[in-house]
């Protein structure tokens, strides 16, 4: 079967799928604790939760992606456990392809040229969020801009970049921000670009939205934020390991359209292995 096959297969599965939920929650279940689960699904990834459904039955899905305990969401929780056990290397950053890192820097130096320079964006200041030991920074960023300000919810992270990895790019960083992405709220009309790269993945639908929508509110004239991350092949994946989301190009699209932006380019990133998933940089303002 050919992929555009494959594709027509499942999105014709996926509309039944949603035409049974459309026909039977609402007018069913709106006083059972169903319908509350569901709803409360609905509203934080409302461009992944039916494709989310059709591989996982709600009450386990629940859990991992809107539940509270002790006044903390667990999608969060589970994501910062993780990282605990995350060494501050290169290797910890890209798991169990480090080999790829170059090609990966490479890909995203490419593609960062298209946007900054003479008629576009400046080269003032950068933002990197989910920065890691700012592998990024490092490779892509600091060569380009004169400072750069780091954000990175692990501490330890943060730690070793500034007193290992960079070097004397650390002399270079304005501030460091030990801080949760869905929780921060960037200066305004601060950064020329806000590079995200792997971290997308680790937001729910909603506040993935809106942060996107605070950080517009931070771009310098001509700025441009940049989004690299996994893509799922079809629909979404979850990883209820390190609770985090793979989600479709055109879900990605969606939830950035909905944010307010404007699409600039979408260029998948070459060179990696097969048995990796798509990985796709989109540039927007």
């Amino acid at each position: 079967m050919s992929e555009s096959e494959s594709i027509m297969e499942f999105s014709g599965t996926h509309r039944a799928f949603c035409d049974r939920w459309a026909k039977t929650d609402d007018n069913m279940c709106r006083h059972s604790m169903s319908f509350h689960l569901h709803n409360t699904l609905r509203q934080e990834f409302f461009a992944s939760y039916l494709y989310l459904l059709e591989q996982t039955p709600l009450v386990k899905l629940y859990p991992v992606t809107c539940e509270y305990i002790k006044g903390e969401k667990q999608f969060y929780y589970r994501a910062q456990n993780f990282y605990k056990g995350v060494p501050a290397s290169e290797e910890g950053m890209m798991g169990d392809f480090v080999e790829i890192s170059e090609v990966d820097l490479e890909g995203s130096r490419q593609f960062l040229k298209k946007f900054v320079g003479p008629g576009n964006t400046g080269t003032k200041r950068a933002l990197d969020c989910g920065c890691g030991i700012g592998r990024v920074s490092k490779g892509v960023l600091f060569p380009v801009f004169e400072t750069l300000e780091m954000l990175d919810m692990m501490e330890d992270f943060i730690l070793h970049a500034h007193e290992c990895y960079l070097g004397d790019y650390a002399d270079r960083v304005e501030t460091y921000y030990v801080y949760n992405l869905q929780d921060f709220i960037p200066p305004p009309e601060r950064y020329d670009v806000i590079w995200m790269q792997w971290v997308a993945c680790h937001l729910t639908d909603k506040d993935l939205m809106e942060f996107l929508r605070r950080a517009k509110e931070s771009l310098r004239p001509n700025g441009v934020i940049i989004l690299k991350d996994n893509m799922a092949r079809q629909g979404c994946r979850l990883d209820p390991i390190d609770s985090s989301i793979i989600r479709h190009l055109d879900i990605m699209k969606n939830i950035i359209q909905k944010a307010g932006l404007t699409i600039l380019d979408v260029e998948k990133q070459e060179g990696f292995p097969e048995i990796i998933v798509p990985v796709w940089m989109i540039a927007m303002r």
